[in-house]
Formats: C-alpha cells, sequence, structure tokens
C-alpha cells in the first residue's frame, strides 16, 4: 500500500536519493528543500512519515521536528532524522526532540529503508 512521505532535505543529491528509493518502493513523495516550508507542506500533504535532515538552513530540523509534534494534526506521525552529525549524544537530542528514529549519514540504502518500513507499519501513537 502506498504511504505519502514528506522528505526534508537542502542537498539536492541526498534529497534526489531519498525520494528514488523511496517512489522505487511505492510510496508517494513530496520534497521539501527549505525548512521554513516543511510545516505548511507537512499540513497540506499530511504525511505518513517525515524524513528530515537536522542541518537545515534557517530552521534546524530539531525546531521544525518539535513544532510538528506540538501540532494536533501532526504530532503522532514518525519522524526519521537522518544527519551527517553523528557525535556523542546527538541521537539522544533528537529523539528528546521528538524523532521516532535516527538514521546516520552516509545512509545505508538497506537500513534506510529498513527503518522506513518499520516507522511505517508501526500504528500511530500520541507522542
Amino acid at each position: 500500500m502506498s504511504k505519502r512521505v514528506l522528505v526534508v532535505e537542502d542537498n539536492e543529491l541526498n534529497l534526489k536519493l531519498f525520494c528514488d528509493l523511496l517512489k522505487a518502493h511505492g510510496h508517494e513523495t513530496h520534497a521539501v528543500r527549505d525548512g521554513r516550508d516543511a510545516f505548511a507542506d507537512a499540513t497540506a500533504f499530511q504525511p505518513h512519515l517525515i524524513i528530515t535532515d537536522i542541518q537545515l538552513p534557517h530552521v534546524t530540523g530539531l525546531d521544525l521536528i518539535a513544532s510538528l509534534r506540538v501540532d494536533a494534526n501532526l504530532a503522532t506521525v514518525p519522524i526519521m532524522a537522518v544527519t551527517a552529525y553523528a557525535g556523542v549524544g546527538d541521537e539522544e537530542r533528537i529523539r528528546a526532540a521528538g524523532a521516532s528514529a535516527y538514521v546516520s549519514k552516509p545512509i545505508s540504502v538497506m537500513r534506510f529503508m529498513e527503518v522506513v518500513n518499520s516507522l511505517l507499519e508501526q500504528p500511530s501513537v500520541s507522542i
């Protein structure tokens, strides 16, 4: 069954890779290049999953996750954080902000899709 996935990523190569992988697995994607547009796009697109980079210009992925978690219509949508900055304590900080999962870059295609599939298979849970 096709699911809607919002992908928030400012790097064009990563954005294309993520969207191509998701489409190859039958999902509908909506790409967002600027974190300032992500909240409005998520509201309009009503995704089953949101994938966001953490290091975005203008609005950090952490700020985006926090704003999504307080919105009644988006609070239960799983969020997968993807980042190249995988330092000590980063995963804990990202999960504390409200991310459902964390994947470090460069991604493993198999790991990326495993996490996507596990998040899409979970029933929505209130955060």
